[in-house]
């Protein structure tokens, strides 16, 4: 597992997710774990390294 932190697109604030680096794309909708606001995740890796990451907010 590879943890990864980012800030949180609503409220600024620093979190951390969980991804696992063997699959080659992940692609989540999660509530932010602070102000829990919704929140669009999309990473990719290659080779077990993390190529993109992107955080886009979801509402307002």
């Amino acid at each position: 597992m590879f943890e990864h932190f980012f800030q949180c697109p609503h409220c600024w604030e620093e979190i951390s997710f969980l991804l696992d680096s063997s699959e080659h794309t992940h692609d989540y909708i999660e509530d932010c774990e602070v102000c829990c606001n919704p929140i669009e995740i999309t990473a990719v890796f290659e080779n077990n390294e993390l190529q993109s990451f992107v955080v886009t907010e979801i509402g307002q």
